[in-house]
């Protein structure tokens, strides 16, 4: 396992290992020895259309391990008042082309774009709980992150 720590504080991308034949693929996406995985709460699959926007979520108290199939343009942006990366912004590709998992923590708002139709495979350290999930407008000016725009121009 290659795990990486990124731009934001807590935030953590492993970068996975595929192992192909003409039969197909096996990829291990996390193991509970992991050192960034903590507690197996729930596992969920959501489908995404392309061009599906799903944002901003955050946190009061749950992390989440993303995984994609298909291919997402993730974006994460810290809103931890005592966190020394607060209001940074990073996004990345994930999915086939982009074989990661990336653990998300608590008060790190996330969202993400479907390139394609994809399923965004996730592991949370709870149970849903509404008075944990929370909102924050795709378009919030504070954060100032543009969900339309497309690749850079090279």
């Amino acid at each position: 396992m290659t795990a990486t720590a990124s731009q934001i504080d807590g935030v953590v991308i492993k970068e996975l290992v595929t192992h192909g034949d003409e039969r197909g693929f096996f990829r291990e996406i996390i193991r509970e020895t992991d050192g960034f995985f903590e507690h197996f709460g729930q596992w969920s699959d959501s489908l995404m259309y392309p061009g599906t926007t799903k944002a901003w979520h955050i946190h009061k108290r749950q992390t989440d391990w993303w995984y994609a199939i298909g291919e997402l343009k993730v974006a994460l942006y810290d809103t931890r008042v005592t966190s020394p990366t607060k209001g940074r912004l990073m996004e990345f590709l994930m999915g086939d082309m982009h074989p990661i998992c990336v653990k998300i923590p608590p008060g790190v708002a996330h969202g993400c774009r479907a390139l394609e139709r994809t399923h965004l495979i996730y592991v949370t350290s709870s149970v849903y709980a509404p008075d944990d999930e929370g909102r924050i407008p795709h378009d919030d000016p504070s954060i100032g992150y543009d969900w339309t725009s497309g690749p850079a121009i090279k």
